[in-house]
């Protein structure tokens, strides 16, 4: 039997530079992990995700809906991990402002770019973020999912999310 867990997660680029936090050891989930900020839906925000992704934001960073622009959804991750079944939401948007507040959650660092896959990250967050910074944004949502290649090797298979009855 498979549980579910859903999460909401939020990539904030400021110029070239990425939000990310280096994940506390007494984190349950990837301690001292590099990830971009979000978390758990609560149960009210089940069918709105994107109230999830702001309301951690806020928690984790201080970064009001305001100060935020182009806050779009871009990518839907779905995965089994020791019989969860995890959904994440991953939105994309830009900030007006560099400084954030501490949690204690992780510390957050401004990562520039070109050095944000030299971190440690989770396999399928490291796999988007190959993905993101090489496609750049899309007009449509990505829905990647967790599996193997023929030769049996971790993978994450893309797909572009459409609405077959608008064709």
């Amino acid at each position: 039997m498979f549980r579910t867990r859903m999460i909401a997660t939020a990539m904030l680029f400021n110029g070239n530079d990425l939000l990310m936090m280096k994940r506390s050891l007494s984190r349950t989930l990837n301690p001292g992990m590099w990830a971009a900020v979000g978390g758990h839906m609560e149960p009210e925000e089940l069918n709105d995700p994107r109230t999830t992704c702001l309301r951690e934001i806020y928690e984790e960073t201080g970064l009001s809906e305001s100060e935020i622009s182009d806050l779009r959804l871009r990518y839907i991750l779905i995965r089994i991990n020791q019989q969860e079944v995890r959904q994440q939401f991953i939105y994309s948007g830009h900030t007006t402002r560099r400084d954030v507040l501490q949690t204690d959650e992780g510390v957050l660092h401004w990562i520039p770019r070109e050095q944000v896959l030299h971190r440690e990250i989770p396999f399928i967050f490291h796999r988007l973020l190959e993905h993101y910074l090489q496609i750049g944004p899309a007009p449509h949502v990505w829905v990647g999912t967790a599996g193997f290649t023929d030769t049996a090797k971790p993978t994450v298979h893309w797909t572009a999310l459409s609405d077959p009855n608008t064709v």
